[in-house]
């Protein structure tokens, strides 16, 4: 994967939450974005994966935004914000397997079967017993 880093913008604020004073005058909470459109690194067809699937992500001015205000120092932060963008692309990139149709085998059809009759067995042995007899 292409390094990207030249291209993100970061912004920092304070984190909300617990935390007593550090939160209260430590701007720990970071904010990466990654415009799309504008990126040298990404193809045009790269560029219309990343819209179509990380689209949830993406804000109408067409950035790439993710947060992370998860740990204590701005820098832990800016990593995980930074390690959270690869693997999102990375998983937007990545080839779903086709499914290939298939057909069950007789085996797991009978123990369906087989497991079907058990429970209808079961189900029938709770009812009430009726006598005809009376």
């Amino acid at each position: 994967m292409e390094d990207f880093s030249r291209e993100f913008e970061y912004r920092t604020s304070r984190s909300g939450g617990p935390g007593g004073q550090n939160v209260n005058k430590v701007s720990s909470k970071v904010e990466l974005r990654f415009h799309v459109d504008n990126s040298e690194l990404l193809t045009t067809e790269e560029k219309a994966l990343v819209h179509e699937k990380l689209s949830n992500y993406i804000t109408q001015e067409g950035y790439l935004q993710l947060i992370c205000q998860t740990e204590r120092s701005q820098l832990a932060n800016k990593e995980n914000c930074i390690q959270k963008f690869y693997e999102l692309l990375a998983k937007a990139f990545a080839k779903q397997k086709v499914r290939k149709a298939t057909k069950p085998s007789r085996a797991a059809q009978q123990e369906r079967i087989a497991t079907k009759k058990k429970h209808a067995d079961k189900k029938a042995s709770r009812g009430r017993i009726r006598h005809s007899d009376y």
